[in-house]
C-alpha cells in the first residue's frame, strides 16, 4: 500500500482545552487533541474499510463531568455512513462510558464501514457533541482521511477453464502388415505362401503407400517365431532361420518394387504372447484355465509341460493354434501426414462429413467465429459422442459468457477434474464463493488452483493468493503481488489478449505510482483511459492523488 507522509500529521478533533472549564472551553481548544489512524490510505478489503483511529487526549483538557460522543463517518458521493458512536466521561461522571483522566490519555478504536460504491472517492470524518447539564455542545467536525483504496476489486473474477486436449496428431503411425506361415520343425518358405492372401494385401498395401504423397514408409520389420512346443534350444535356432529365409522371402517380394527405410529382422523363439492372445479370442472349452497356467508359470518348460498335461485340451491347440505361431511378419511402418490447419479450414467450408473426432475438434479451435466453434463441437459431440467436443462446447460458452448454455453443456459431461473447474467457474461469476471453492478442491489442478486465488483475494487473504499463483505470468499473478507490496511483476507480466491491454496498463500505472514514477504513471494512464470505465475509475482512484 502506498504510504501517505501527511497521515503521520494528526488531524484535530475539537474537543480538548487546557484546564478547561466547560464543555464550549473544551471546543474551542480543538487543536490540542490530536487524532490519528496510522501509515497507510484508507483501504477496502474483502468489502470493507477497517482501520483503527487513535486520539491523544492532553493532560487537563477533560470536563470531569462532562460526556463526549466521538461518530466515525464516512463521506463519499452519493451519501455517508456513520457508524455507532464511542461515548468517553470525565473522571467524575457515574456512568459506565470509558472514562478520560484529568492527566490525559491515549485511546485507539477499531473504525470499520461496508463498502458501497463510490467509497472510492470519500473521507473519514469524526464528529463530536459535549454533553454537560443537559446542555449539548457540537465540536468542530475533523476530516482524518482521504480515499479508500479498491485495487483489489481489479482482480479477473471471469475465472480459467482449459480445453481437452482435441487428440489431433500432425503425424499419424500406421502400418501395414502381411505374413507367411511354416510347417512344423520347418523354416522354408513354401511358394504357395507367397501367393497368399495376406501378402498380396500386403504388396498392393506397400504399393498404395508409394503412390500416397500424405504417406511415407519410414521402416519395415520382418519378425520371425516359432511355436512354443518343443525344446526352448530347438525354437530359438527355428526361428532363427525362419527370420533368414522370411528376409530372402521378403527380397523376393518387393525385387520389382523397391521399399524405402531401413528393413529391421529379429526373431522370437518361443511366441507365448501370440499364443496367449489366440487362446484369448478362440472358443476353446478350458481357455480360460490355460491362461490362468500362463500367468502361474514363467519358466517356458514348465509352461509347456502344463499344458501338455491337459491332454484334451492339447490336440485342439496343435491342431488349431499352434500352426499360426509358425510364421513370419512382415510390418511396414508408415507415417500418414494429416491435414494441414489450412486444409483442415477447407474441409470445414467443402467437405466437412470427411472429418474424423479429433479433426473437427481441432478445425473448432482454428476458427475465428464462436458461432462457428460452437457448431463444430455440437458436430463432433452428436455424430462422435464425444465428451471432449461437449466439454469444449462448454469451454467455450464460458468464453463467450454464455453462463446458462454453458451449464446446460456441462449437464451432459463427465465429471472429471475439468468438469467441476468449469462448474466452480459458473458458481465464481455467480459470486457463491463457497460453492465455487467446493469444485475448485474436487477439481485439484493447476488452473483450479488459479481459481481459487481470485477468490482469496476476494476475501482478502492476498499471501494464499500469492502462494497459488506462483510463478505465473497472468494480470491476476501481478495483481497479487502488488497487493502484498511488490510492484515488480506488473512492469512484467504478458497481457493475454489486446482487449486486456487498458487494464493491464492500469496496473502498470498504479505500481509507477507506488514507484514514484510520474512519467510511467502518465504514459500507462493514457492507455488505461482508452477504456471508458477505467477512465472514471482513474479520476476518483486515490492511487493516483498525488498525479491529478
Amino acid at each position: 500500500m502506498r504510504k501517505i507522509n501527511n497521515l503521520l500529521s494528526f488531524a484535530v478533533l475539537g474537543i480538548a482545552a487546557v484546564a478547561c472549564g466547560s464543555p464550549a472551553e473544551m471546543a474551542k481548544q480543538s487543536e490540542n487533541v490530536n487524532v490519528g489512524y496510522g501509515d497507510a490510505v484508507l483501504e477496502v478489503v474483502a468489502g470493507e474499510i477497517n482501520t483503527d483511529v487513535t486520539v491523544t487526549y492532553p493532560e487537563d483538557y477533560f470536563h470531569p463531568k462532562a460526556i463526549l460522543e466521538v461518530t466515525p463517518v464516512i463521506v463519499y458521493e452519493g451519501g455517508e455512513v456513520a457508524m455507532e458512536p464511542y461515548i468517553f466521561q470525565g473522571e467524575k461522571v457515574k456512568d459506565n462510558y470509558e472514562v478520560v483522566p484529568s492527566n490525559g490519555a491515549t485511546i485507539t478504536k477499531p473504525v470499520s464501514f461496508k463498502y458501497v460504491p463510490g467509497m472510492e472517492k470519500c473521507y473519514l470524518e469524526l464528529r463530536g457533541v459535549v454533553r454537560h447539564k443537559g446542555k449539548y455542545t457540537t465540536l468542530p467536525t475533523k476530516k482524518v482521511a482521504d480515499g479508500a483504496n479498491t485495487t483489489y476489486m481489479l482482480v479477473c473474477q471471469d475465472g480459467k477453464v482449459d480445453l481437452k486436449a482435441d487428440g489431433y496428431q500432425e503425424i499419424l503411425k500406421q502400418t501395414a502388415e502381411g505374413q507367411i506361415l511354416y510347417q512344423i520343425n520347418s523354416s522354408d518358405v513354401r511358394n504357395s505362401e507367397l501367393r497368399s492372401q495376406s501378402i498380396k494385401d500386403f504388396q498392393a498395401a506397400l504399393d498404395e503407400i508409394k503412390a500416397n504423397e500424405r504417406k511415407n514408409l519410414v521402416s519395415t520389420d520382418i519378425i520371425a517365431y516359432a511355436s512354443p512346443d518343443g525344446t526352448e534350444k530347438l525354437n530359438e535356432k527355428l526361428s532363427d532361420n525362419r527370420s533368414a529365409s522370411a528376409e530372402k522371402a521378403f527380397g523376393k517380394m518387393t525385387k520389382k518394387n523397391k521399399v524405402e527405410g531401413p528393413v529391421n529382422v529379429s526373431n522370437i523363439a518361443e511366441d507365448w504372447e501370440g499364443f496367449q492372445e489366440l487362446i484369448a479370442a478362440s472358443d476353446i472349452k478350458d481357455k480360460e484355465l490355460i491362461i490362468r497356467v500362463l500367468s502361474m508359470y514363467s519358466d517356458p518348460a514348465v509352461r509347456e509341460q502344463e499344458i501338455k498335461n491337459m491332454s484334451n485340451v492339447y490336440k485342439t491347440l496343435a491342431k488349431d493354434i499352434l500352426p499360426a505361431l509358425r510364421r513370419a511378419r512382415f510390418i511396414a511402418n508408415v507415417e500418414y501426414t494429416n491435414y494441414s490447419n489450412d486444409e483442415l479450414l477447407e474441409l470445414v467450408e467443402e467437405n466437412i462429413d470427411v472429418l474424423d473426432e479429433a479433426s473437427l475438434l481441432r478445425a473448432a479451435t482454428l476458427v475465428k467465429d464462436d458461432a462457428q466453434k460452437v457448431d463444430l463441437y455440437k458436430k463432433a459431440a452428436d455424430k462422435y459422442d464425444s465428451n471432449t467436443a461437449q466439454y469444449n462446447l462448454a469451454a467455450t460458452y464460458i468464453r463467450m459468457g454464455e453462463n446458462a448454455k454453458a451449464k446446460s453443456a456441462l449437464n451432459k459431461c463427465e465429471k472429471d477434474a475439468d468438469w467441476n473447474n468449469a462448474m466452480g467457474v459458473l458458481a465464481l461469476r455467480d459470486a457463491d464463493y463457497a460453492q465455487a471453492n467446493r469444485y475448485f478442491a474436487a477439481a485439484n489442478n493447476e488452473t483450479a488452483k488459479e481459481n481459487m486465488a481470485v477468490i482469496d483475494v476476494l476475501n482478502g487473504n492476498y499471501k494464499e493468493a500469492a502462494a497459488k499463483l506462483a510463478g505465473k505470468k497472468s494480470f491476476n499473478a501481478a495483481l497479487v503481488a502488488l497487493l502484498n507490496g511488490n510492484t515488480k511483476p506488473a512492469a512484467e507480466f504478458q497481457c493475454c489478449c489486446k482487449k486486456g491491454e487498458a487494464k493491464a496498463a492500469y496496473l502498470r500505472a498504479i505500481a509507477a505510482a507506488r514507484q514514484g514514477n510520474t512519467e510511467a504513471v502518465k504514459t500507462n494512464l493514457e492507455t488505461a483511459n482508452a477504456c471508458e470505465k477505467l477512465a472514471e475509475r482513474a479520476a476518483k482512484d486515490i492511487e493516483f492523488a498525488m498525479y491529478r
